[in-house]
């Protein structure tokens, strides 16, 4: 009897052995399954990009009305152009460091055109654990003016108007810029973007910065830098949302091209400073979008054939309203603009006034395509010394074709 107790006991012990040993085997697979793997920088990195196709001769009625500023294919000789051609490398590198590159391969240098150009080349470093407090330094745009930060991917008129889009050539230079916005108002700049609403991306609720003063893709040529700095905050009110917001900068600009015989300064350096005021009500679906600034800067003065520190003045104001017809949506607008002053980056600093008035729609059959017609009616004065009266005024309809991809 007590044998078989014995021999009772060692299966027993036996049994209980193998069947832990059963458990371990299958406890490890689960083990390594919980284990998450390491992401890497690469993991989040994106390309995306857009391309525009224009044709701007359409019921034209004067072929000597002419923006450089705006599209190079206005006007005599214009055709067929490729306005943008935009590839967007980005990615979060870690919890508080994101870039971004943004290469244009439609830009223009002399005659030649489609020329690839460096738009942005930047990296913002998160100041916090959510990232409401982030500092950005490379070549970026200026937080000065709404439309101006508006990306052309989203803005509904084909060009910028001239009155804010003056204070900065492709909107961009290069500097250290400070944000501040906190995650909810973050969250709601990327979602007035990725649902279409027409936003300007997020460029904090506060912004300050210092940056060379000389538009984009230009080496500095003075000692002093420019300041600017922004306050814009979205609310929301029941199912609207607005945006007011106020801007300004300072700096000493030093002239790029000026014409032999005239007169400016001995070392070309003018005082360039301004200040804004903008206003959005986010299309639900009537949109409203406004801005008005004033300044001095550096402008052609034919009367004295010299380039002067003047006064400038103007804004303009997009109506719209957005209607969705199923998976399409379609936006008619019109906008009304107004500049009385001198584009510094131009030839001898162009003395402007411009009254301009466009109606137009934009299509999106889907979110991959959007087709814009816009009937343009204008009146504008550019002069420098080579042109001292050059008064144009004329009508055109203008297309432009859009991917987004």
């Amino acid at each position: 009897m007590k044998g078989f107790q014995k021999v009772s006991s060692l299966i027993l012990v036996t049994m209980l052995t193998i069947n832990a040993v059963s458990q371990t085997d299958t406890l490890k697979p689960l083990v390594k399954s919980e284990v998450v793997a390491k992401s890497n920088w690469y993991d989040n990195f994106q390309i995306r990009g857009y391309l525009q196709f224009r044709y701007n001769r359409l019921l034209e009625t004067n072929p000597d009305l002419k923006c450089e500023q705006c599209d190079r294919s206005w006007g005599e000789n214009g055709g067929f152009f490729i306005r943008r051609a935009r590839i967007i490398f980005s990615g979060q590198i870690s919890k508080r460091v994101y870039f971004y590159v943004q290469p244009d391969f439609a830009s223009s240098a002399g005659t030649t055109g489609n020329v690839a150009q460096l738009r942005d080349a930047y990296f913002d470093l998160g100041l916090d654990k959510n990232n409401e407090f982030r500092i950005r330094l490379g070549q970026s745009k200026v937080p000065y003016g709404f439309e101006n930060m508006q990306s052309s991917q989203n803005r509904l008129p084909l060009d910028r108007n001239d009155a804010l889009n003056s204070a900065l050539t492709n909107e961009r230079d290069m500097g250290a810029f400070f944000y501040w916005a906190p995650k909810a108002r973050r969250e709601m700049f990327s979602s007035l973007v990725r649902d279409g609403l027409k936003g300007s991306g997020d460029y904090g609720v506060f912004a300050f910065g210092v940056y060379n003063g000389q538009t984009a893709n230009q080496t500095e040529r003075n000692d002093n830098l420019h300041v600017v700095s922004r306050l814009s905050y979205p609310i929301k009110i029941k199912n609207q949302i607005i945006e007011p917001g106020i801007q300004a900068y300072t700096g000493t600009f030093t002239l790029l091209s000026t014409s032999s015989g005239v007169k400016k300064n001995d070392n070309g350096e003018y005082l360039d400073q301004r200040a804004a005021a903008s206003f959005v009500l986010y299309p639900k679906p009537f949109g409203i979008q406004a801005e008005y600034n004033i300044g001095k800067g550096p402008e052609y003065n034919k009367f004295t054939d010299s380039i002067e520190v003047q006064d400038l003045k103007g804004g303009y104001i997009t109506l719209s309203y957005m209607l969705k017809l199923g998976k399409q949506t379609l936006i008619p607008f019109v906008r009304g603009q107004y500049y009385d002053g001198g584009k510094k980056h131009e030839l001898d600093a162009r003395s402007y006034k411009v009254n301009e008035y466009e109606i137009g729609f934009e299509w999106q059959p889907h979110k991959t395509f959007e087709l814009v017609a816009m009937y343009t009616i204008s009146n504008r004065r550019f002069e420098d010394f080579q042109n001292q009266d050059n008064f144009q005024t004329g009508r055109l309809l203008r297309l432009q074709a859009q991917i987004n991809f």
